[in-house]
């Protein structure tokens, strides 16, 4: 039988997110306080297998926020996370050519639009004048990675009518593999840097605006047996958004792995972690706490200063994690699978805030940030109505029950006098 968590959840803080599965549906899920459950409140699209979501990235800005997803077809689509409405559309030959078969997308990453001033930049710099096109005229750019290695850089404006959207410049491609299978990238949190590795490739990290790799990760060396096993990465993450030089990994041999691009080739921690393949790796927001799933689904977080086990989350997964994302305020993270649940966790107990059922095999999982302002009711003002028509009712209450006793006295005296016109009546006729 499989194995299910059997532990009461009490409930996740306001909190929205969008979860895809492999029949290409886009599930929005939404929690309005600790006393109410996360529940389905949307459904994007319609169920294809083609259509399955391999990747997802989001722009979670306060205004004007976007969604990419890449599906198995080849096909890249940028969304409105509000309302679900298709802004950008890639097909699947685009300026590169024809996508292959068995050349899938293994990475997605949609950079965020800051707003820069160029003004005040001494230095003219080609990506600072790509960012501000991007604010100034409703551009975004796109990071992707197909398994085969190969990597486009492309920017393209953002119109009323996806069909319509048009590049802003000719797409950069590069191949970051000769050999091999890519199956994990990651851009940092400046978005200048992009590390890449898979099965028989090792982690390599790229300069995005040159286009050059600047690091290669070296083999590790063969055991006492004299037996090398070969690379298979399979997540990868920066461990600092700030710093690029740290790069935490999970491999396939349930190994993880952090290296420093500044220090060696090789990695300065490894340890192992139970006995399934590493699924995902995520960064936490101290720059030192990374969260990791496996395949057998267990979850767990490590403290990479020392390697230390802080602690596993408590309510097992019955199926391998693929996806675990953290919100960029709450103590909460968010994680899913092929068990079809997405689960709430807190990340200073550990312990299982919700769960929701989601029917099919979840792949990916992404967090609005900005959901909780949208949701919260102005600040004391529901407090004042109800105060207001509480002490209304209060108020009302001994007045009508001052009128009533009034009425009921009043009809009481009525009553007794007529009872006593009665007697004096019947005393008269016995009289007579």
């Amino acid at each position: 039988m499989p194995r299910t968590s059997a532990v009461e959840c009490p409930g996740c803080p306001p909190i929205r997110a969008l979860a895809f599965d492999v029949l290409g549906l886009v599930k929005v899920v939404e929690a309005h306080g600790k006393q109410e459950s996360p529940k389905v409140v949307e459904i994007w699209g319609e169920p294809d297998s083609s259509r399955c979501v391999l990747a997802a990235s989001i722009d979670d800005r306060k205004t004007d926020p976007l969604v990419a997803v890449a599906r198995k077809n080849g096909l890249i689509e940028v969304l409105n996370p509000l309302n679900g409405d298709l802004r950008v559309a890639i097909t699947k030959a685009g300026d590169a050519g024809h996508l292959p078969e068995d050349d899938n997308i293994a990475g997605l990453y949609l950079f965020k639009r800051k707003r820069l001033d160029l003004s005040s930049s001494t230095k003219w710099n080609p990506r600072a004048s790509v960012i501000f096109l991007i604010t100034k005229f409703g551009s975004c750019t796109l990071l992707t990675c197909t398994t085969k290695g190969s990597a486009s850089l492309r920017s393209f404006d953002i119109t009323d009518s996806p069909a319509d959207s048009t590049y802003t410049d000719s797409p950069r491609t590069w191949n970051v593999c000769a050999s091999g299978e890519i199956l994990c990238s990651k851009v940092d949190g400046n978005e200048d840097y992009a590390l890449f590795g898979g099965k028989g490739v090792e982690i390599n990290v790229w300069d995005l605006e040159k286009c050059s790799k600047i690091w290669t990760a070296k083999s590790p060396p063969k055991n006492s047996l004299g037996i090398f096993t070969a690379s298979w990465f399979t997540s990868a993450t920066f461990l600092c958004k700030e710093d690029h030089r740290k790069i935490v990994v999970g491999t396939n041999n349930h190994q993880v792995r952090l290296y420093d691009i500044s220090a060696q080739r090789r990695p300065i921690i490894s340890f192992d972690f139970r006995e399934s393949p590493i699924k995902v790796v995520t960064e936490d927001l101290d720059g030192y706490t990374i969260y990791l799933g496996t395949g057998s689904g267990d979850l767990a977080s490590v403290d990479m200063r020392t390697g230390k086990l802080l602690g596993c989350f408590m309510g097992k997964c019955s199926g391998s994690i693929r996806s675990i994302t953290r919100h960029s305020e709450l103590s909460v993270i968010a994680s899913c699978g092929l068990d079809s649940y997405l689960r709430y966790w807190d990340i200073k107990t550990r312990q299982l805030l919700a769960a929701v059922f989601l029917k099919q095999h979840l792949t990916s999982v992404v967090i609005d940030s900005n959901f909780a302002d949208k949701v919260d009711p102005p600040p004391n003002e529901a407090q004042k109505v109800i105060q207001t028509q509480v002490g209304k009712e209060d108020a009302s209450l001994p007045s009508k029950r001052q009128n009533f006793f009034k009425e009921s006295g009043h009809s009481k005296k009525l009553k007794h006098k007529s009872k006593s016109k009665k007697r004096v009546i019947d005393e008269d006729d016995i009289a007579s």
